[in-house]
């Protein structure tokens, strides 16, 4: 049977998952991002939450509801029928603050999925890295005092003392003696897991903004949030582009901006480049995401880009996603050639419109909701 703190911690962690999901379009049309702690969770920052609670004091003291108040005296704290506020001098004070929990990665992906209803990834590539764990399924004599089974080593202890008759009921007193020690042990189990890269790939040219940039920003976080949860090894390579393009880290992914033309076809070369050297198919699970305002040099250009993506990129991949964020600047044509060429006959292309902040949701479900 549980303890009943074990239950209240559960229902208070429910809660909580249920109100960060009821908020969660509101918190990512933001821009806010839960921040990593370095141990595996995150901390994401939330309303209060109480817990409604009668409270009672002695009677006869006077206030709402007792005592002779008349009709217009001010409730303590409040103001009279004048409209004059109670005596009183500036607090020094801080003012209430939210409330930050912290919830594993699997959690945020669980309310990511629950909100989006995204179906669990089908993975293409074979199972290629291979991990050891560790399970503690066993007892042995033998170990470090780390992993000493202090009721099985007592039990032992207690059969020794009753079989030699050394045991007084009336003066329980049980001491263990090494060859009454008992050790947790363990098993490895070696186990291959499935492993998947993201390539991002975004247009850092004159017409994409910082505003465009923080829509990248934020649903690419998401989206390897999401991932991450699906895979076991996960890897994510970064393309950033004008005429040229180029690897960079991720600080020099979201903070470069260029002013140069677009050549998109420089991008998905780079894209092949990364993928021949580093990542086979039939064992890697390849994402590729490109983020752009739908400007293109020339039509020649995205001739080329559809063949990159017809020859090489797409067979490749799990999934192709485009994602067109909407700027003043960007005539959106790139998009267009590509829903012409692809539309809905492509399993593995994606197409999404990211008019601003309030659809990044949107768009992660309609990149994800396949479940490739």
């Amino acid at each position: 049977m549980d303890h009943p703190i074990k239950r209240d911690h559960a229902r208070f962690r429910k809660i909580v998952k249920g109100r960060i999901r009821d908020g969660l379009r509101k918190y990512v049309s933001k821009g806010e991002m839960p921040s990593p702690k370095g141990d595996g969770t995150f901390r994401i920052p939330m309303p209060s939450i109480e817990t409604p609670r009668f409270k009672f004091g002695e009677r006869q003291q006077g206030g709402m509801g007792q005592g002779d108040g008349q009709q217009g005296d001010p409730v303590e704290g409040g103001e009279g029928e004048d409209g004059q506020a109670g005596e009183g001098e500036a607090g020094d004070k801080e003012g209430s603050k939210e409330l930050e929990v912290d919830l594993t990665l699997d959690e945020l992906a669980s309310i990511l999925g629950e909100e989006l209803s995204l179906p669990n990834i089908e993975p293409k590539g074979k199972k290629s890295l291979e991990s050891t764990t560790n399970k503690y399924t066993s007892i042995g004599m033998n170990g470090p005092d780390s992993l000493k089974h202090f009721k099985r080593s007592y039990r032992e202890a207690l059969k020794r003392q009753m079989a030699t008759g050394t045991y007084d009921p009336k003066n329980p007193v049980i001491v263990p003696i090494k060859s009454d020690m008992r050790f947790r042990s363990s098993q490895q189990k070696v186990e291959f897991e499935n492993s998947a890269v993201v390539i991002y790939m975004m247009d850092v040219s004159g017409s994409m903004g910082d505003e465009q940039k923080e829509i990248v920003r934020t649903e690419s976080f998401w989206i390897n949030l999401w991932l991450k949860s699906q895979y076991k090894d996960i890897e994510i390579r970064y393309i950033i582009h004008d005429a040229t393009a180029k690897e960079v880290d991720e600080e020099t992914f979201f903070r470069t901006r260029e002013s140069g033309g677009t050549l998109i076809s420089s991008a998905l070369k780079l894209c092949k480049e990364i993928i021949d050297a580093d990542y086979n198919p039939n064992e890697w699970n390849i994402y590729p995401f490109h983020f752009s305002d739908g400007d293109n040099w020339s039509t020649d250009d995205t001739k080329l880009c559809l063949e990159l993506l017809d020859q090489h990129i797409i067979p490749a991949s799990n999934l192709f996603c485009y994602g067109q964020v909407e700027s003043r600047y960007g005539s959106g044509q790139f998009y267009k050639d590509l829903h012409a060429k692809y539309g809905e006959k492509n399993e593995r292309v994606t197409l999404s419109k990211i008019k601003n902040k309030d659809a990044i949701l949107d768009s992660i479900k309609e990149f994800l909701g396949k479940g490739k």
